[in-house]
């Protein structure tokens, strides 16, 4: 057991479906209804991993008496001994966008924030709690810029605390697998291609930011993104990206997001292949495809399609991880036909145990946030520094290339030419 006060008490800063599972007035129609942040860390805390104090900050402090009776009622009253309680900002009756400085600082050093917010707020909102002594989850993007991205590497080293990019792919025990497989066997890479998507309905709870404040590839591509740098890291880096989108759905009743906004987005990118030196070597590149949508068909039995395929100078992985052999069927009452879903618990198990309890703890959705919340108690504790990470967690500091290939791509879609990325000392930077 950690130290008394090692534990950190945790600020969930954002109060959409993935914290909260509440959406537009009730439970949200994905396969979220219960939300992720608020469920786990309600968890860690019956386990005793996160201080007792537990807060959250929206912008809208009327909406927090309709989170609290979508928690009572769907997580209090479907698991044993789960106590929903948090502290909201903004109060009853205020609209605050910066609501979260106030509740940021109510914290203490070595307290810790999750950043589940719209992304061109990511940055902000980290580098407040970054320069406070606060440790750092950060969903991805981590932040739309590489300059943005390479400041919050800069602070959370100067005061010694974690800034971790929520990539919960690489908890995936099968991604895992198929990452260790391909360093270990398959040699260089050759090609990489991947895909991801979600609902066209998801249009609708997107509508406020989609195409205005980000894009389905900084949304999506940025899962698959991390997963290729993290298979061949030491082995290849990127140089080039050249991204191509297309449109007619989004922006098109009933969505009717803003003009121009994409349905697909594909980013080309070219990877130079490193020797044992780490310097590009001689005629070695590889070719890897992102493709990412938000306008899939709805009723295909998936919330989201995601899928990889690795090939390399000696061998090949596959992995899908939409379909997994898990089939529900429920019938339409007094209608023909009825609807299949291929369900996926390894990332979130919602049904309880045969006692009562919440279940889902070796989800990876679950492991990801408890990693988090595990390596703040070691800092806290003074066991591990924060830099000793690096290795270990998707940090701010190892998921750089990211943000540089997803800003890269939307450039290239809006001047409408290649963009390479090019190393510059220790960091990097966009031509």
């Amino acid at each position: 057991m950690p130290d008394q006060g090692s534990q950190p008490n945790v600020l969930m800063c954002g109060t959409g479906e993935y914290t909260t599972g509440f959406v537009g007035g009730g439970q949200s129609p994905s396969d979220k209804k219960l939300g992720v942040v608020g469920l786990v860390l309600f968890d860690l805390r019956r386990r005793k991993l996160v201080g007792p104090e537990l807060s959250m900050v929206g912008t809208n402090g009327d909406k927090f008496d309709g989170i609290r009776n979508h928690f009572k009622n769907n997580i209090e009253g479907k698991y044993r001994d789960m106590d929903t309680q948090f502290l909201g900002f903004p109060e009853k009756g205020k609209r605050d966008p910066d609501a979260y400085k106030a509740a940021i600082d109510k914290l203490k050093p070595g307290d810790a924030i999750t950043i589940f917010t719209p992304d061109s707020t990511h940055h902000a909102i980290a580098l407040y709690a970054l320069q406070r002594k606060i440790h750092v989850l950060v969903t991805k993007p981590a932040t739309q810029t590489l300059e943005h991205h390479l400041e919050l590497i800069k602070v959370a080293k100067e005061q010694g605390v974690l800034c971790m990019v929520e990539h919960h792919k690489r908890f995936d025990p099968a991604y895992a697998d198929g990452r260790e497989k391909a360093r270990s066997d398959l040699g260089d890479l050759s090609y990489f291609y991947s895909y991801m998507s979600q609902p066209k309905n998801q249009l609708s709870t997107f509508k406020a930011w989609a195409g205005i404040e980000s894009d389905i590839s900084y949304y999506l591509n940025s899962h698959h993104i991390d997963i290729a740098l993290w298979m061949t890291k030491g082995k290849a880096v990127p140089y080039r990206v050249t991204a191509s989108g297309s449109r007619g759905i989004a922006n098109s009743p009933p969505y009717d997001c803003i003009k121009g906004t994409e349905d697909t987005i594909s980013l080309l990118v070219d990877f130079a292949i490193l020797g044992s030196d780490g310097n590009p070597a001689e005629n070695k590149n590889a070719t890897a495809v992102f493709t990412a949508s938000w306008s899939a068909p709805i009723g295909a039995g998936v919330h989201s399609e995601q899928n990889f395929h690795y090939v390399g100078t000696k061998g090949e992985v596959r992995v899908n991880q939409a379909r997994r052999g898990y089939t529900y069927v429920l019938e339409n009452e007094g209608r023909t036909g009825g609807t299949s879903s291929d369900l996926n618990p390894f990332y979130m198990k919602y049904t309880p145990d045969t006692e009562g309890y919440f279940s889902g703890q070796n989800g990876y959705g679950y492991i990801s946030l408890e990693a988090f919340i595990k390596a703040c108690t070691s800092i806290n504790r003074g066991d591990r520094k924060a830099e000793d990470y690096d290795q270990v967690l998707p940090t701010i500091s190892d998921t750089v290339l990211v943000t540089a290939i997803l800003q890269a791509g939307r450039i290239s879609l809006d001047q409408k030419r290649s963009v390479d990325v090019v190393r510059q000392g220790d960091g990097w930077l966009l031509q």
